[in-house]
């Protein structure tokens, strides 16, 4: 096997049994509730999914933290040490700064390992879509791919990443600034449910509505056919805040229409939970762009 490691973070929201069969490096990313700083582990150690949407639900807040350069910098100089080369795939780059820091880290830490490989690649994801691309990253060094050639294919692949997805309660994305305080009013008022995306920059983007949850669950399902590329050959990914049944409609949906195979679903950790609140499904698939 390739000797270097793939690291990326918990945003990427991939299953532990995933992430221990890949063979990744994830660092946790810290999430506030309360005045107590919580650790976001695959294994979700530190706090359930469960508890943390049904705390949400109940009133509380959660912030989070990204990663800063000192800690980036205790994740990777390890396996540097070790003689491993290190390919980094991190959080979007327009949802947070963590990505940032894990690329200063790395400008560092290059010119104290010269005969090291260490690279960075901006996901421009987040969650399954960043666990998705990492997946399948971890594959491909499974398959004796060298770290060339998965950093040059990463470049590549993650504008050929479908990221769609959509919220129950419109008050989380307003509160991140994401709608307009009279944009979620009316939209409460009328069950309206915005259909997002993420753009070819890792920004979240509106592009439509529908009238209801099914009707929104369904619009998510809907661009398989606009966009995706050979679907019934893929592996699609759902993750979801609190909502499995939606989940497991969406999944269905796609294997019935579209003859996909395979489905992961997973919980989205509360590093995006934060910012979606409970309600929020996402699909993710590849396509011919974004």
């Amino acid at each position: 096997m390739s000797d270097y490691v793939i690291v990326t973070d918990s945003s990427c929201d991939l299953p532990a049994s995933l992430v221990e069969e890949l063979e990744l490096q994830v660092t946790p990313l810290a999430f506030i509730m309360g005045d107590k700083t919580y650790w976001n582990y695959p294994d979700n150690r530190e706090m359930s999914p469960e508890e943390f949407y049904s705390r949400l639900a109940n009133g509380e807040m959660a912030t989070t933290n990204a990663v800063n350069v000192g800690q980036a910098t205790e994740m990777l100089e390890p396996f540097l040490k070790e003689g491993k080369d290190v390919l980094v795939l991190g959080f979007s780059s327009g949802l947070s700064t963590t990505f940032n820091s894990f690329q200063i880290a790395v400008d560092d830490l290059r010119d104290h390992y010269r005969d090291r490989k260490i690279y960075a690649v901006d996901t421009l994801s987040a969650s399954l879509g960043q666990g998705m691309l990492v997946a399948q990253a971890a594959r491909m060094r499974q398959q004796g791919k060298s770290i060339d050639e998965v950093r040059d294919w990463a470049q590549e692949y993650r504008f050929h990443q479908c990221h769609w997805f959509t919220v129950n309660d419109l008050f989380f994305l307003k509160r991140g600034g994401r709608v307009s305080a009279a944009t979620a009013l009316v939209g409460t008022m009328l069950q309206i449910k915005p259909v997002m995306h993420m753009d070819d920059e890792g920004h979240l983007i509106n592009m439509a509505k529908a009238r209801g949850r099914k009707a929104a669950l369904l619009a998510l399902v809907d661009k398989v056919q606009e966009l995706g590329t050979d679907p019934g050959s893929q592996t699609m990914y759902i993750s979801h805040s609190a909502c499995q049944e939606d989940a497991q409609f969406v999944a269905d949906e796609v294997k019935k229409r579209y003859g996909v195979k395979e489905v992961i679903i997973n919980s989205i950790g509360p590093v995006i939970g934060a910012h979606t609140g409970p309600g929020c499904v996402a699909l993710f698939f590849a396509g011919s762009k974004r």
